[in-house]
């Protein structure tokens, strides 16, 4: 019949457990967490309007006119069309990065729903300021703006999208320079080994019937180890 070896009692200083993160679990997604980045999204496809209104504002229109019976451009290679492409995809960088960086000073921590809710807010803003310039540009019923400007009369064109990869232009930019702001300014997270490493050293593991006793520690404070 076999010999098993007696386990004394573990201590009842039991050592403590790395210490979670505040309203959840290590590492964890919070409720709060959740309710930034739902406030980021809104208040980010809000400012889409503000897109629209300066796209409207600063975008060069191109140029049609009547002769009574058809319209044509007035100048057939004017670049304004192109123009217009282009000024969306400048605003759209620039917010793209003020977006991020206002996000990123107002909660450094980061975490995945910062950076959804920026993504989500981001796509949202650029279809809510590329429906908003059309709707403040030039009217897009042509026929009755011809009419009204008259016969060899110029009269603006609606604005357009020519290239609709330009409205990925704002969410791309702002998750891009978000996470890199992130990586680069956030401290890193503690780790849960160390903090364990430092618990057992305060409070050695209970000692086990012919195993070789722990030496004894300089520490008046530390507790006296478990007799067998």
């Amino acid at each position: 019949m076999g010999v098993t070896e007696a386990v004394t009692t573990p201590s009842p200083h039991e050592p403590p457990l790395p210490p979670d993160k505040p309203g959840g679990s290590a590492g964890g997604i919070t409720p709060a967490d959740i309710r930034d980045g739902a406030a980021v999204a809104l208040v980010i496809g809000v400012a889409g309007v503000l897109l629209g209104v300066l796209w409207a504002w600063l975008a060069p229109k191109a140029q049609y006119v009547s002769n009574g019976e058809a319209v044509f451009l007035k100048n057939s290679e004017s670049e304004a069309r192109i123009g217009a492409d282009g000024t969306f995809f400048l605003l759209s960088l620039g917010f793209g990065v003020l977006s991020a960086v206002l996000v990123f000073l107002w909660r450094r921590r980061g975490g995945v729903p910062l950076a959804v809710g920026l993504a989500i807010g981001s796509c949202f803003a650029s279809l809510v300021g590329w429906r908003t310039g059309l709707w403040l540009g030039p009217s897009s019923d042509v026929a009755a703006a011809a009419v009204k400007a008259g016969k060899g009369v110029a009269f603006d064109a609606p604005l357009q999208l020519l290239a609709q990869g330009v409205l990925l232009v704002w969410p791309m930019v702002a998750v891009a320079v978000h996470l890199g702001l992130t990586a680069l300014w956030t401290p890193p997270d503690e780790d849960p080994s160390e903090e364990a490493g430092d618990a057992w050293a305060v409070y050695p593991p209970p000692h086990v019937h012919g195993a070789p006793a722990p030496a004894p520690s300089d520490d008046p404070s530390a507790p006296e180890p478990p007799r067998a």
